[in-house]
């Protein structure tokens, strides 16, 4: 099973990012699946695959649009911030924390 990007990590992406490994990741995608959906044309239809001679990338804008991350809509990025912080603390630190909040 592949490792997923963090919410801060893909909002840290250039203007064009590969299909693998950053759309594949960011999708929770094996390497083999990312490139077999493109192939298909079965990703989202909101992630245009762009072919740059051998590469395949997408637009940066398109992934945050798809996963609901655009750097504008802050009360978006915050939810899914948070979200994603309950469900996966990151460290012992964290999760002490969580609980003494509680």
């Amino acid at each position: 099973m592949t490792a997923t990007l963090s919410v801060a990590e893909i909002l840290d992406l250039p203007a064009l990012v590969p299909l693998w490994p950053t759309v594949g990741k960011a999708l929770g995608l094996a390497e083999s699946t990312t490139y077999q959906l493109a192939a298909e044309n079965r990703l989202p239809s909101d992630l245009e695959v762009i072919r740059l001679g051998r590469r395949r990338v997408v637009r940066t804008v398109d992934l945050h649009r798809f996963l609901g991350l655009l750097p504008g809509n802050s009360e978006t990025a915050a939810e899914a911030t948070a979200a994603v912080s309950s469900e996966h603390p990151t460290s012992p630190d964290l999760k002490a924390q969580e609980a003494s909040a509680q």
